[in-house]
């Protein structure tokens, strides 16, 4: 009985060794599986993790937290201008005689009387004209310059000189004006003026009348 029960041991044990080591393969498969990924797992995990990292590109926005510069806003919107001023937008004055060496100098203002901001660049049209509104003499004689442009916020002026030599000193023969038209640049329209400041030259030797260009301010 004995040596008969040798093989029967050997065959139980052969099978227990198998069956351990089925168990064994087993596991190794299970934990192989497990650590790694199948085919595309990976990129989709990756690109779920970036999404969650890097915000949503909206076109170049500000980012999270920052408020948009509404002074910035602010200060262009109040130094915005509309284009030039219209003669509707403008009142015509003239200024006090500035005498020198045999000259007569006056300021001719132009002021912005509107609610916006626009701008003046160039030289005014002039012309002397009497009571019936005929013209006096020749248009004025434009003085060498390099105009700039001038801005008119509401109620701010710009200037050009007026000048011609003393009647009295050149001998030209004269007029006295009831008005001085005054024509803002690129405009057709003329603002009114009367002249108070007795004779003017229109004719004859040194009668040139000179107008400057337009610069910020009421007078020099």
């Amino acid at each position: 009985m004995a040596k008969r029960s040798q093989p029967v041991r050997r065959t139980a044990l052969l099978a227990s060794t198998v069956a351990v080591l089925g168990v064994l393969s087993a596991c190794g498969t299970q934990n192989g599986t497990a650590g790694a990924p199948r085919s595309g797992q990976a990129d989709t995990t990756a690109a779920a993790t970036s999404g969650s990292a890097a915000p949503h590109d909206t076109g170049g926005g500000p980012s999270a937290g920052t408020v948009p510069g509404a002074t910035a806003g602010s200060a262009s919107a109040s130094a915005r201008t509309d284009g030039r001023c219209h003669t509707s937008e403008l009142r015509a004055s003239v200024g006090r005689v500035d005498p020198g060496a045999g000259q007569r100098n006056f300021p001719v203002v132009l002021t912005n009387i509107s609610q916006r901001t626009c701008t003046v660049h160039g030289y005014p049209g002039a012309a002397f004209v009497d009571a019936s509104g005929k013209q006096l003499g020749p248009d004025p004689h434009r003085a060498p310059a390099s105009p700039r442009t001038v801005t008119l916020t509401p109620g701010s002026s710009a200037w050009a000189g007026l000048s011609f030599s003393s009647p009295q000193i050149s001998g030209a023969r004269t007029a006295t004006p009831a008005t001085l038209l005054v024509t803002p640049p690129d405009e057709r329209d003329p603002l009114t003026v009367r002249w108070t400041a007795g004779e003017v030259p229109v004719g004859g030797n040194a009668s040139q009348v000179s107008v400057t260009a337009l610069e910020a301010g009421t007078g020099p």
